[in-house]
């Protein structure tokens, strides 16, 4: 059930026919966990607490610095000093206070992701490094929830959705070890692989449209294209494929 309010807000949703109040009530039920609070994590927390999720989940254990603020638009230089799981808790409430928002100033690693995940619909990556992508990924697969991946350098981004026992996963694109290293962005491409994140996750929870199902969505800001490449699940996966589900 909605309230008035509720109504009212979310109206330019609830009129489209693939939404309607069913789709809004589906995202009114949906507990969402992103992992990150910076430059991807923002516009997708941003979105999905516009559109009414009920409950988002934001793990991030770092606090908020002068040079996050060309792209994490959740913090502002008076929250500088402030951990970003706060600060952006404080944002998201204050933009729409009929959401729900719980925090973790945790980093993710293997011994505390499976916790983090307990009775979430979707898994968000809005992380800065392969490396703990890969716990993620691995984690979702496990618990069968959906993982939303996306990723930014410079003016590029990539967006790949993955589904557990029906989808490549995120090890089957991407082989070796992660590098770990500082690199550049510009905070419009945070925007642009964020805002689609938080598009293809009301698309799952409203059960509409077609995902970025083994598909790699590539954005190229400075030339202004897309493109797109097919991506084959690897029955050898260690993460997803059959000898994994074998063990």
């Amino acid at each position: 059930m909605f309230t008035q309010g509720e109504l009212k807000r979310y109206d330019r949703q609830i009129m489209m026919k693939e939404i309607g109040a069913h789709g809004q009530e589906k995202l009114k039920r949906s507990k969402i966990f992103i992992a990150g609070a910076g430059g991807l994590g923002s516009p997708i927390a941003i979105y999905l607490a516009a559109a009414g999720v009920g409950l988002i989940k934001i793990a991030d254990g770092d606090r908020v610095e002068l040079s996050n603020l060309n792209r994490q638009v959740l913090h502002w230089e008076e929250d500088i000093g402030k951990k970003k799981i706060e600060s952006a808790k404080d944002k998201l409430i204050r933009l729409n206070p009929n959401i729900k928002v719980e925090i973790s100033y945790d980093s993710i690693n293997q011994n505390n992701v499976m916790q983090m995940l307990d009775g979430f619909d979707v898994s968000v990556d809005a992380l800065d490094n392969l490396a703990t992508r890969y716990i993620l990924n691995k984690a979702a697969i496990k618990k069968n929830i959906p993982f939303f991946h996306g990723a930014v350098n410079g003016f590029e981004g990539e967006i790949m959705d993955i589904i557990p026992g029906k989808t490549a996963c995120l090890r089957c694109m991407y082989h070796g070890e992660p590098p770990s290293k500082k690199f550049p962005v510009v905070g419009a491409t945070t925007a642009v692989i964020g805002s689609i994140q938080a598009m293809e996750v009301i698309k799952y929870i409203a059960g509409i449209g077609d995902l970025l199902v083994n598909r790699l969505l590539i954005f190229d800001g400075l030339d202004m294209k897309f493109k797109e490449f097919k991506v084959k699940k690897n029955p050898e996966c260690e993460h997803c494929g059959n000898i994994r589900n074998k063990q």
